[in-house]
């Protein structure tokens, strides 16, 4: 006989949960700088990085162009970013934070930033919980890239 599946014994259910709980956060934490997950994610790519082209923007982010793209033009629009093409290769297109994007860098990551004390774990509950859930992703890289049997 098949064991039944419990759904609170499911890690992938554990996960879902947490990361709906995570949105809600960001969702208030943001709100502020009317930025949602996704464009906050960018721009701190971008704090990371500097200039980079949208490809590797999106290679970065794990994002693909069909999200990438609308997304942009918002964070754009709103005067985050600029995008333009490169004077090397015109097919390559190079996003950049505005001035406004650098002026509030620290302010968005103090309002941010506080996500991890509200949930209250401590930096080796952290660090442990982190490697945990990068070691499930590389995990299920894995296994989603091996060829079926």
């Amino acid at each position: 006989m098949v064991k039944p599946i419990h759904l609170d014994e499911q890690l992938c259910f554990s996960i879902y949960k947490a990361q709906k709980q995570f949105n809600h956060f960001y969702a208030q934490a943001l709100a502020p700088f009317k930025l949602t997950y996704p464009q906050y994610i960018t721009l701190l790519s971008l704090y990371e990085h500097g200039t980079m082209s949208v490809k590797e923007v999106g290679q970065t982010l794990a994002l693909d162009s069909g999200t990438l793209t609308p997304l942009m033009k918002r964070l754009e629009k709103d005067g985050w970013i600029t995008r333009k093409r490169s004077a090397v290769d015109e097919r390559r297109v190079d996003v950049s934070l505005t001035a406004k994007a650098l002026s509030l860098r620290d302010e968005i990551y103090e309002h941010v930033g506080s996500c991890v004390s509200a949930i209250d774990l401590s930096h080796d509950e952290f660090e442990a919980v982190k490697t945990g859930v990068d070691n499930v992703d590389a995990k299920l890289t894995a296994a989603i890239t091996q060829p079926t049997r």
